[in-house]
């Protein structure tokens, strides 16, 4: 693929947490996602992998951020970026997965996961955006150089609301 001009594989990998992935029926688990990165890597090619913020509800939501952040860290993919979950079509289909359970996550709450996110991971030289449209949240570094400038600014906007301008949530494109 690299010699017919393929030069960058975007990966869904969505979470590291494989009851998260199993609830969402992705058909994905944490070893089949680092087995894909590693081959990429091994190829000689670019990865960009997404990863979904709030994927987990407020049940999940800590085991999914340190889940994703080891399977980042033990892949370091080139490019990691985040978007917040969303359903533009409804929940009914993703709560089958769930039931009960899933409890979407506050906007805050969301601040709090990206920072265990962050706080979890280790990467060496990865470009981290959390620029979609989907994020209240603009973040954008090179991780490790930019971890504590990262954290530091989802710590100001959990701890001093209204200090960090945020996406307006009719800018947010869902």
């Amino acid at each position: 693929m690299k010699d017919a001009g393929l030069g960058i594989l975007y990966v869904g990998m969505e979470s590291g947490d494989d009851e998260v992935l199993r609830r969402i029926n992705k058909g994905e688990t944490w070893e089949s996602t680092r087995s894909a990165l590693s081959k990429i890597r091994q190829a000689g090619l670019t990865s960009s992998v997404m990863v979904l913020n709030g994927l987990g509800g407020e049940t999940l939501s800590r085991q999914h951020a340190i889940n994703t952040a080891t399977l980042c860290n033990e892949t370091q993919p080139d490019y990691l970026s985040t978007l917040v979950v969303s359903f533009p079509q409804g929940e009914e289909r993703f709560r089958e997965g769930f039931g009960d359970d899933f409890v979407p996550l506050s906007q805050q709450g969301l601040f709090e996961e990206i920072r265990v996110f962050l706080e979890h991971l280790e990467l060496e030289q990865t470009i981290f955006r959390s620029d979609h449209a989907s994020n209240y949240l603009v973040l954008k570094g090179t991780l490790g150089r930019d971890k504590q400038r990262l954290l530091s600014q989802v710590n100001l906007a959990i701890e001093q609301p209204g200090a960090v301008p945020l996406r307006a949530e009719w800018m947010r494109g869902l």
